[in-house]
């Protein structure tokens, strides 16, 4: 699958990072993981049209299937790469098997046992035939939280190119570009997130946080007032930037009229 989209792994590694000696397995959450873990969007389906849909785009699909009984489950995962809808057969990667035909129904009475459990693993700059607005934010946020900083950026501009007003897609980016020390880049995004939407009180706390990490503290107090203004229950947490602020500007008051002051040496 990774060798698929361009990311190849040595198969040892790859068993390691989702082989669970325990369960003799892998966890769906492993597998979603250690896709993000290599800069990859995880990105779950649930339905048999999705995978269609997604294969007909060229995209493989992971699928979690139960070859066993209710009883005496066997789990195992197969890789959707293609379908003849005429004669109503899917084909399967399986396992060491690089093509294994199965009947339409087979696929959903095996599939259906984990409750439909399907995975797309894409490159970031490419987004889901069967995309949905926030079912890829959640998939960029895995990415944050793996902290693959770089591939969450990349995600985040291809979804503010088809969602330009999202303001998870802007908050977003502006937050992995400021992992990333890109301040200038974070300062655009939340900007563009104040504007689009003016009563969003995350972004005006955000670009004060990146405005102050610019030396720019007047505008980062203007921006941290503004939040505190629109905070609701976040109105703790967004007072403590605003309080920050005020005490860097504080100092850089004091520091400045101190130096004001000195004698001149002689």
């Amino acid at each position: 699958m990774l060798a698929w989209i361009g990311h190849p792994v040595p198969p040892d590694e790859l068993a390691e990072q989702v082989y669970s000696r325990a369960r003799q397995g892998s966890l769906p959450t492993d597998m979603t993981g250690a896709a993000r873990r290599h800069g990859l969007v995880a990105y779950p389906i649930s339905t048999l049209r999705a995978v269609v849909t997604e294969v007909a785009a060229g995209n493989p699909v992971i699928v979690l299937q139960n070859l066993g009984s209710p009883d005496r489950p066997r789990w195992h995962y197969a890789v959707v790469v293609g379908y003849d809808l005429v004669r109503d057969q899917f084909i399967l990667r399986s396992g060491l098997t690089p093509r294994q035909v199965s009947s339409i129904a087979r696929l959903e009475q095996t599939w259906a046992p984990s409750g439909g459990w399907a995975l797309l693993v894409l490159p970031p700059r490419k987004q889901p035939a069967t995309v949905n607005e926030q079912a890829l934010l959640e998939a960029i946020v895995g990415l944050e939280r793996a902290k693959q900083w770089q591939a969450a950026v990349e995600a985040y501009e291809v979804a503010n190119e088809r969602w330009p007003q999202s303001l998870g897609a802007l908050i977003g980016l502006g937050n992995s570009r400021y992992a990333l020390n890109d301040f200038s880049g974070a300062e655009q995004a939340f900007r563009l997130a104040t504007q689009a939407h003016p009563e969003a009180a995350a972004a005006f706390n955000n670009l004060a946080h990146v405005l102050a990490e610019l030396g720019r503290r007047e505008e980062a107090l203007s921006a941290a007032r503004r939040a505190t203004e629109l905070a609701g229950p976040l109105e703790p947490a967004y007072r403590a930037t605003l309080m920050k602020i005020e005490n860097q500007l504080l100092k850089a008051s004091q520091s400045s009229q101190g130096h004001g002051t000195q004698s001149p040496r002689r």
